[in-house]
């Protein structure tokens, strides 16, 4: 069987989703339209790597959640053409929603393994300021009749699954703060440590470039996110729940985020025949869902089918990266697994850096083997909730 390595990976800095408005100017990407976004950032990845010739990669693989608008045109394709590189690669497009640039990851990895590929990149992009979240909806109903009465008196929006994943874990206001408060510190001193050097390639926008990661804010406290409140709650809600306490916040939930990542891999012979050395190999991959209604807990079973697969327990990886779309999430997963809380997302996370969607898989994938490479660490192990219940689980192993 062949074996799938990852040859390099990088990623754009991490900016507000936000749209200039009334007079007020937007986040640092929002002028980049996304296809350009990514574009900038796979040139660079490539650019990286001048012992291979693009030419020779077989096909781009790209995570995007909001396919509408600027993002509706196969912006892998699209964002290859915009950065000059040759025309006869081609790009699909990969929706299994905050995961999506992770299972892009894992499918170029699998193609691999699989004899299909010699040479992929996988990554993805989301640029939340000129494509809102959830405007690919435009109001429909994307569940149906039948999974709607399944589920009666109604599926429910995620910061109803967070506070739900809060009250059955009995994960509290202030243990979401600290955590929050926490992520905003370690991807501080990450930044001021020169930790994400070697992964943030900059991007030039309208305004100048874009070269640091805008999201990051060193001085978040506790105090100063217990003063925030509540963002979801409901009076409907809270009759058919009535165990939520209202504890998730803006402060302890991911940022809307604009950015885009790009891995480069490889067959380890192809590799070889290169000169390039890999940073990394795909230890194990699985998939797997939860209950739609508490939605976020899936990233606990996928672990466990991941781990089951490697013949691993959680002691022996190294890393763990649990996406934060809410706080709730990785400290619900870490109890579950008695999980060491100094290993868990120890760069920061989403609450810190950000979740641009269509990209935070690749995103998070990207700053675990860089940290791998920094602490001497062999195992890294990644799980991405998503919505509907569904989630990823893939293991690394550092080179």
């Amino acid at each position: 069987m062949h074996e799938a390595v990852i040859v390099d990976a990088v990623r754009s800095p991490m900016a507000k989703g936000k749209a200039p408005r009334d007079g007020k100017p937007g986040g640092a990407l929002s002028g980049v339209h996304p296809v350009e976004l990514l574009g900038q950032t796979v040139k660079a990845l490539l650019e990286r790597n001048p012992a291979l010739d693009p030419g020779d990669v077989e096909d781009f693989i790209v995570g995007c959640v909001s396919q509408v608008a600027e993002q509706a045109g196969c912006p892998g394709r699209w964002a290859w053409l915009a950065a000059g590189l040759p025309e006869h690669v081609p790009s699909t497009t990969v929706d299994r929603r905050c995961g999506s640039s992770q299972q892009a990851a894992d499918f170029a990895a699998q193609g691999i393994l699989a004899g299909a590929y010699d040479v992929v990149i996988a990554g993805g992009v989301e640029s939340m300021s000129r494509v809102p979240m959830g405007s690919a909806r435009q109001g429909a109903d994307v569940y149906g009749p039948s999974a709607t009465a399944r589920y009666a008196p109604g599926l429910v929006p995620q910061g109803i699954s967070a506070e739900l994943v809060a009250a059955r874990w009995k994960l509290d206001r202030t243990t979401l703060d600290e955590f929050s408060a926490a992520s905003h510190a370690r991807a501080a001193a990450a930044a001021a440590n020169g930790g994400f050097a070697n992964e943030i390639v900059p991007i030039t926008t309208p305004d100048g470039v874009v070269s640091a990661d805008e999201t990051i804010r060193p001085s978040t406290t506790v105090e100063g996110l217990a003063a925030l409140q509540p963002a979801f709650e409901n009076a409907d809600m809270a009759a058919r729940f009535p165990e939520i306490t209202w504890s998730i916040t803006a402060g302890n939930s991911s940022q809307i985020t604009d950015g885009a990542a790009a891995l480069l891999i490889m067959s380890a012979e192809r590799a070889a025949a290169l000169g390039l050395r890999p940073r990394a190999r795909f230890h194990a991959f699985a998939v797997a869902s939860d209950d739609p209604i508490t939605m976020l807990s899936g990233p606990i079973p996928a672990t466990e089918k991941a781990l089951k697969r490697a013949g691993m327990t959680i002691d022996q990886i190294d890393h763990y990266e649990v996406n934060e779309a809410f706080a709730s999430v990785p400290l619900a997963w870490a109890e579950h697994f008695g999980a060491d809380p100094a290993k868990l997302n120890p760069r920061g996370g989403a609450i810190a850096l950000g979740h641009p969607l269509g990209a935070s898989g690749a995103r998070l994938m990207t700053t675990m083997l860089n940290h791998l490479e920094a602490t001497g660490g062999r195992f890294g192990l990644q799980t991405m909730c998503e919505a509907g219940g569904m989630a990823n689980a893939t293991i690394l192993e550092r080179l």
